[in-house]
């Protein structure tokens, strides 16, 4: 009896799709073609049990398209290129083919969309470092806008090193003259003050070297990337250094990512009464500095999965790198290399800013990709 059943719902449809195709070609001429799509993975011709001819019919589709309109989206698709500011190098090639892998649903290295996540390192890796981090820049500035109201600071070294762009000086007060720095310039006041200082200083301020604005000194080719990926149903993460009080502020103007996709240090907040209203309060300390491998302890406690994708470009990245390449799957691991120094800085294993030395070393050994600056990119800001 069931065996009955298939066989009258297999010639049941059968005769549908004969007669919606008949349906089709007599509408065939200068206008309109007939194409079937199959959806599934593979199609078993020699096999002709009941269960896989269903299984054929069924999943197969027969639509009716014009013919310059398939011309035309093939075209689109062959010509369309994604990644327009990076050369037709290797490095672009290897981008495309992981993206085209874990997106198509027929590929074994397959990922669903809720996985597909990409982090990126922002220093270096998104925009410039040189010839200091922006956030440092920041505190310059701000150094300068707050001299006259704090005529205490007069007799202050750090802070007359800080107005003179003394870097040398800034330098060898190391991470606790630049934590203190920082509470001169980022702390005592709410956090939606201190997104406005942020917003104006970031629409405002100028590059000191190259006169761009910061904002406008953000990697073309890696914007390219980020906007790819986020077509193909990526989730993308910046995952930074730089604190999330100074990149929330303009991260969805500059790179089109949600505010709640920064992973970043992070700043004591303390709630407190002000003037009748609740307000929170950004404090001198610092809870949490998202450097080396507290990149990959924020990514685990915040985003609760493991990157298939990551980009950074020096060797404070590796241990990101390091915990996106060793998970199942495809991964695609990518270090920025820098090597134009015409268009931008050249720099790696002499750097103190950007350090990179035994990130090739281990690139090399686990073949992760390496892009050239000078090679890879055709422009390289905006």
């Amino acid at each position: 009896m069931k065996i009955l059943v298939k066989l009258v719902l297999i010639v049941f449809v059968s005769l549908y799709v004969f007669s919606s195709c008949e349906s089709c070609s007599g509408n065939r001429g200068k206008n309109t073609k007939t194409i079937v799509r199959e959806k599934i993975d593979t199609v078993i011709v020699e096999d002709t049990k009941e269960k896989k001819i269903t299984k054929v019919i069924y999943d197969t589709v027969f639509i009716a398209i014009e013919p310059d309109k398939m011309k035309d989206e093939t075209e689109k698709e062959m010509t369309t290129d994604p990644l327009p500011s990076w050369n037709d190098t290797p490095s672009k090639q290897e981008i495309i083919n992981f993206v085209k892998a874990v997106t198509d649903m027929n590929s074994r290295f397959y990922v669903k969309p809720g996985d597909r996540i990409a982090a990126f390192d922002q220093e270096g890796t998104l925009w410039p470092e040189k010839p200091l981090y922006f956030q440092i820049e920041f505190m310059f500035d701000r150094i300068k806008e707050l001299w006259p109201e704090h005529p205490e600071w007069k007799k202050d070294r750090l802070v007359k090193a800080a107005l003179e762009r003394d870097i040398e000086k800034i330098q060898k007060a190391g991470s606790e003259g630049l934590f203190r720095l920082s509470t001169l310039t980022q702390a005592n006041m709410t956090v939606e003050e201190y997104s406005e200082v942020i917003l104006n200083w970031i629409n405002k301020a100028k590059h000191p070297e190259t006169g761009m604005l910061y904002k406008d000194m953000v990697y073309k080719p890696m914007l390219e990337l980020i906007a790819y990926l986020k077509d193909n149903g990526f989730k993308v993460y910046i995952v930074t250094e730089s604190g999330l009080g100074f990149i929330r502020p303009w991260v969805k103007q500059v790179y089109g990512v949600p505010v709640e996709q920064v992973v970043g240090s992070r700043r004591r907040l303390i709630w407190k009464n002000k003037d009748g209203k609740h307000v929170l309060m950004r404090d001198k300390e610092i809870l949490f500095i998202n450097d080396k491998v507290n990149k990959v302890i924020s990514l685990e406690q915040i985003v609760g999965k493991r990157p298939v994708l990551a980009f950074g470009n020096s060797d404070n990245d590796i241990f990101m790198l390091r915990w996106t390449n060793e998970g199942e799957g495809r991964r695609l691991v990518g270090l920025i290399h820098h090597t134009d120094a015409q268009r931008e800085w050249a720099y790696d294993k002499d750097s103190k800013i950007g350090h990179l030395e035994k990130g090739l070393d281990i690139a090399e050994e686990n073949n992760w990709l390496v892009v050239d600056m000078k090679k890879d990119w055709k422009s390289i800001y905006q």
